[in-house]
């Protein structure tokens, strides 16, 4: 992060809200039934111009929770398989993950002077979807993000650079896209965060910071 000696919170941009870059792995695409088995979260930060930039990356490989279906199509795609002995040593039970990942977020929110996060996501309703089931078997309470409203990458890169297509659209804003790393949560996510902050600032050199996010 370059140094600055003024802290600008970021729920001046975005009306309170707190975008959190968020990708989930699945076992499949059914939010009801299929595993949830990566999560990783960018967590951004924006300076005294109103330019935003990645500064950090949460990350959990999970236990599919009892009963969940695993989709060997999606597995082949992803490239988890549940059942290496190093994944199982290091995995840890949804709960844990959605409770360690709530506890990051609403230290930024308060932190950033905002009241609530929003996820960002490319296909964000797909990963909204999985978030919101993963609360509902596990009875959460205080759940920090807004339950239905998103920003999704999709649109804003179809609006940017006529791509909708993550790499492609990774690609069309100057930077490098290994496909050999995609896929995994973390990878996705934190490209999906640079191509948020990236659409952004272009936008905002277009409009003075102090005239947005009222």
């Amino acid at each position: 992060m370059p140094e600055q000696t003024i802290f600008t919170p970021i729920g001046k941009r975005f009306r309170r809200f707190l975008p959190v870059v968020i990708d989930l792995e699945t076992g499949g695409f059914n939010h009801k039934t299929d595993a949830l088995l990566e999560i990783a979260a960018s967590f951004l930060h924006i300076d005294e111009k109103g330019m935003l930039s990645r500064v950090k990356t949460l990350s959990w490989h999970i236990t599919p929770f009892e009963g969940s279906n695993l989709e060997p199509k999606s597995l082949e795609v992803n490239g988890i398989n549940p059942d290496l002995p190093f994944r199982q040593a290091i995995a840890v039970d949804e709960r844990v993950a959605i409770n360690e990942l709530f506890k990051a977020v609403r230290k930024e929110i308060k932190l950033n002077k905002c009241t609530r996060a929003i996820l960002v996501g490319h296909n964000a309703n797909f990963d909204l979807n999985f978030l919101n089931a993963a609360v509902e078997r596990l009875g959460q309470k205080r759940n920090p993000f807004h339950p239905f409203s998103t920003f999704d990458t999709v649109s804003l890169a179809a609006l940017a650079y006529g791509q909708t297509v993550l790499a492609r659209a990774v690609k069309a804003a100057n930077f490098p896209w290994d496909s050999n790393e995609a896929h995994s949560a973390v990878y996705d996510t934190e490209k999906t965060a640079d191509l948020f902050c990236q659409i952004m600032n272009d936008w905002q050199e277009c409009r003075p910071f102090e005239t947005l996010g009222r």
